[in-house]
């Protein structure tokens, strides 16, 4: 089986209400619903059946009224099981982007101890190297003092 592990534990009921919904709102649905709607009112205009539902149609409007009262109720059901759904994964896409903030913050704080280890680092070689200049510009002085120079 090809399911995933949520459809496999749907009730019978569950997957009725998943069949009808996606069958009553689909466009094939109200294409064959508007064809027999304007074929049953033909044919009892026309009087190609004889006496069967004369005008204003109380049995077509009585069939339609007893699949609505069906449907609407039916087609709840699989919209609050998918709401359901939805919100499970709402409630889990929530938690994972709370988990990667929290790793994003400390990867912003690994990086600004990097860079505070880094500045310690460069501010110590500018100071070796400002010593070592003061040596050697001393040591020049040193020696242009010893030949004579000015």
């Amino acid at each position: 089986m090809n399911e995933p592990p949520a459809a496999a534990r749907l009730t019978t009921g569950q997957r009725i209400a998943d069949a009808v919904a996606t069958v009553m709102g689909s466009w094939s649905f109200i294409i064959v619903q508007s064809t027999i709607l304007i074929v049953w009112i033909t044919a009892n205009l026309v009087g190609a059946i004889s006496g069967w539902d004369p005008y204003p149609f109380i049995l077509l409007n009585l069939a339609l009224s007893f699949q609505a009262a069906y449907a609407a109720p039916v087609i709840m059901m699989s919209q609050n099981r998918q709401q359901d759904i939805d919100r499970k994964a709402a409630k889990k896409d929530y938690r994972i982007n709370v988990k990667a903030e929290l790793e994003i913050e400390l990867l912003h704080e690994k990086i600004d101890q990097l860079r505070e280890w880094e500045f310690l680092k460069l501010t110590e070689a500018v100071m070796v190297l400002t010593e070592l200049q003061q040596q050697s510009a001393s040591h020049a002085c040193e020696s242009d003092s010893k030949v004579g120079r000015p």
